[in-house]
């Protein structure tokens, strides 16, 4: 199959240039001007359209398997390319968690027959699987998962020697949930004493503290740099904790990474008061200050990736009180249009969102083939209109859940044509029935 995409605004590597583009089959054949139409099966004209590199989601989780009413690989993973994500990685967090080889290669076949994206899942630590860490393969594993904050599941990891150990002897990259869970307990407990149950909404970034989020990520930096880890914190929240993190090095280079997700981006606890629960997550959305924060790091590389977090739980499960909602909510197919706006806002280009969300995935986890626009590349493509308006709702939402924190929003771009392996997955609104996603291979000994 050859498919030509003529006249786009190709955002790549810190340039946007107008040219055509042929996908062969998986692949990209060609970048160039006025490429020829002769035995090309498809041809898109993306006149005034911009033609970006598949969005790479480093922390999603699809829920499945044991958790499918909330979302499972295949929706969730529609939902995705719908938003231009053509490849993500999931957490262990799944019921069973997948903690063992088994139970990890589970997660894998079933993407291998369900998922619309190209897929890899990180491989769950626990305080007694070393064994099986070290069993992990580095070439089609992204990495390891520690919860150094307990949130969703069982799988804390608090035991100060199993932590050593596993930064000592995995060479692997370890990605790390950091909340302190001594810190939280004793807000929690204090904010139970008042209001039992009933805790409002507005203290959730109280309870879950700049304090209980600095005292674990700067441990883990510590522990990373006295091991020489390969560290990548994962949705650093506060404007204190970007202050761990370097921008005087490359990236591939850098032995301490870190991600900021969408939602930190977007609200902060002024927005409790309208969204409630809705926008509960964990680490929780914190101040006006730390968003500025958590931009100013963005933008100057210390925060070296753009991520969702994307974790669905149903209408019903998040009506409940403080203390039984659960933390998290659906982001993956809005992701980039959320940053689309930003750029139409002025606080970051095109080039830096591809940067960001594209390019940097690929480099921190040594993806191969993917992450850019490249003749050898694999064809993971996406196509958007930064003049078409369109508002959430609940007829355009695709996640398994059924409802956003966005719906209502106004978004004035929008994500037009998604390729996946070089077969286009999403076109103009519609999903194609055929799951072209890949397992992801990485570049690592």
């Amino acid at each position: 199959m050859r498919t030509l995409i003529k006249n786009a605004e190709i955002v790549n590597e810190n340039q946007i240039f107008k040219g055509d583009l042929l996908i062969e089959n998986d692949f990209i054949s060609k970048i160039g001007n006025n490429i020829s139409e002769e035995n090309v099966d498809r041809v898109i004209d993306a006149e005034g359209k911009y033609l970006l590199p598949g969005v790479i989601d480093d922390q999603v989780h699809f829920r499945e398997p044991g958790l499918t009413w909330k979302g499972d690989i295949e929706s969730e993973s529609r939902a995705a390319v719908a938003g231009g994500v053509t490849s993500f990685m999931e957490q262990p967090n799944t019921v069973p968690n997948a903690v063992t080889q088994e139970l990890l290669e589970e997660k894998y076949r079933i993407a291998a027959e369900k998922s619309f994206a190209n897929y890899s899942f990180m491989m769950g630590g626990t305080n007694d699987n070393l064994e099986e860490i070290l069993k992990t393969n580095p070439r089609n594993v992204a990495g390891i998962k520690l919860f150094l904050g307990s949130s969703t599941g069982n799988m804390l990891v608090d035991n100060p020697e199993t932590l050593k150990e596993i930064f000592s002897k995995t060479k692997m990259l370890i990605a790390v949930h950091c909340e302190d869970e001594a810190t939280i307990k004793t807000n929690t407990e204090k904010y139970k004493k008042e209001y039992g149950d009933h805790i409002p909404m507005k203290f959730h970034h109280l309870i879950r503290s700049e304090e209980a989020c600095y005292i674990s990520s700067s441990k883990a930096v510590e522990l990373a740099e006295k091991t020489g880890a390969r560290l990548h914190i994962f949705h650093v929240s506060t404007a204190k904790e970007t202050a761990l993190f370097r921008n005087d090095i490359p990236l591939k280079d850098k032995k301490i990474t870190s991600e900021v997700c969408v939602h930190h981006l977007t609200f902060t606890d002024a927005d409790y008061e309208t969204k409630g629960t809705l926008i509960k997550w964990n680490p929780a959305v914190k101040t006006q200050k730390d968003k500025d924060g958590l931009w100013e790091a963005l933008l100057d590389d210390r925060i070296d990736v753009i991520a969702t977090d994307h974790a669905p739980h149903t209408w019903e499960e998040k009506q409940h009180v403080y203390t039984k909602a659960p933390s998290g909510g659906p982001l993956v197919q809005h992701s980039l249009v959320i940053m689309l706006e930003n750029f139409r806002n002025g606080k970051i280009s095109l080039e830096k969102i591809v940067e960001k969300m594209c390019h940097n995935p690929a480099i921190l986890f040594q993806i191969e083939k993917r992450g850019f626009i490249r003749e050898g590349y694999k064809a993971d493509l996406v196509l958007v209109d930064l003049k078409e308006n369109f508002t959430v709702s609940k007829e355009n939402i695709l996640y398994k859940c059924g409802w956003s924190p966005l719906e209502g929003t106004e978004f004035h771009s929008k994500v037009t044509h998604t390729f996946v392996n070089g077969h286009l997955v999403f076109e103009n609104g519609k999903v194609s029935e055929g799951k072209f996603g890949e397992r992801l291979l990485f570049d690592r000994d």
